[in-house]
């Protein structure tokens, strides 16, 4: 015979995973719509702010950073380099490389949008009691660890 307490609580832990994933979507969709200009997807925002953090790749490591196919990623960096947010350039080592590169535009773009996002969440914070904000910062650390695995 089963354990029911067993039960019980495989489906709690199934509708917490729910409640989480949903709040967890909404609150990227609201930090989402902050940002410096509208016409970027967010695809394209991502190399971006991933250029920004990691710097200069080959359009090869962009496409696997980012989890699509080179010809999805040329495709992102051809709109990317018409709207002038990045420049490519030769490899210095290997001339059949191209190194994508951050222009001074689209490193004003992101952190531009990194700190309208950030605005938008501290006014949001701001609202909590301190015990709130020492329960957010907590599973801030443990989505952090969940999210590394």
């Amino acid at each position: 015979m089963p354990d029911s307490s067993f039960s019980s609580s495989k489906t709690d832990l199934a509708t917490e995973a729910s409640e989480l994933r949903m709040a967890t979507f909404r609150l990227a969709r609201r930090l989402r719509a902050q940002r410096a200009v509208d016409t970027l997807s967010d695809g394209q925002y991502t190399v971006l702010a991933a250029l920004k953090h990691f710097g200069a790749h080959t359009l090869g490591e962009l496409a696997e950073r980012e989890r699509v196919t080179p010809p999805s990623m040329n495709r992102t960096v051809n709109c990317l380099a018409d709207a002038g947010y990045i420049s490519r350039t030769a490899d210095d080592a290997d001339r059949r490389k191209t190194n994508i590169d951050l222009t001074p535009t689209g490193r004003s773009l992101v952190e531009e949008t990194t700190r309208r996002r950030d605005a938008w969440l501290e006014d949001a914070l701001s609202n909590l009691t301190a015990e709130e904000l020492e329960v957010v910062s907590r599973a801030a650390s443990i989505l952090r660890e969940v999210a590394s695995r």
